[in-house]
């Protein structure tokens, strides 16, 4: 069995703005800076949820050029701020990618500043029930970096059937839909892959 824990939780956007907007009316919180991915066109905001655990907002750089591929996250068809997917954090991806029945060639190398690491996208940049797994490279995990705003991810429900060769993060549950629960300082808050919170 391969252990996987959760690394942290994508929201798309359209745009970092109205990405921004969405988490402060959710969990009451501003985000932080965070950086571009040359690769994929995108820039991104990050919340500490813990010092291995974080919470990203993805959105397209309208400033950086296009890939000459589909963007990862499904970013060229998002429409309005939404919890999209959770990201798996992996020792061995290539073992955990096997396991999942996810391609080889779907382990692609990507970097941020100093922050390198290895992570499973899709030809296409679709997403499914499956999480996004990663293997980070070097350094210290970037959620240590981070302030702390004052959430915590208590649990993430996830379909578990797909995931069944994984050993899971105990924040880990089964639900028919992604669902992440997070303690802030407003009290319990919490994200649904549809949008709604």
């Amino acid at each position: 069995m391969i252990s996987a824990a959760i690394d942290h939780l994508v929201v798309t956007a359209p745009s970092l703005g109205s990405g921004a907007a969405y988490i402060r009316e959710a969990l009451g919180v501003e985000m932080q800076p965070g950086g571009t991915h040359h690769a994929m066109g995108t820039h991104n905001l990050l919340l500490k949820l813990d010092d291995s655990t974080y919470l990203e907002v993805l959105a397209v750089d309208p400033d950086m050029t296009a890939p000459g591929q589909p963007r990862w996250f499904d970013l060229d068809r998002v429409t309005s701020p939404a919890l999209a997917t959770w990201v798996a954090r992996v020792d061995d991806i290539h073992a955990a990618a096997l396991a999942l029945g996810i391609p080889e060639h779907n382990i692609k190398p990507m970097s941020r500043g100093a922050l390198n690491w290895l992570i499973t996208i899709p030809d296409d940049g679709s997403l499914s029930d499956l999480p996004v797994l990663i293997q980070w490279l070097n350094g210290p995990h970037p959620a240590t970096s981070l302030p702390d705003a004052g959430c915590f991810l208590t649990r993430l429900d996830v379909p578990l059937k797909p995931l069944s060769p994984l050993v899971l993060d105990a924040r880990c549950s089964a639900g028919p839909e992604l669902i992440a629960s997070i303690r802030t300082p407003l009290g319990l808050r919490s994200l649904r892959k549809n949008g709604q919170s």
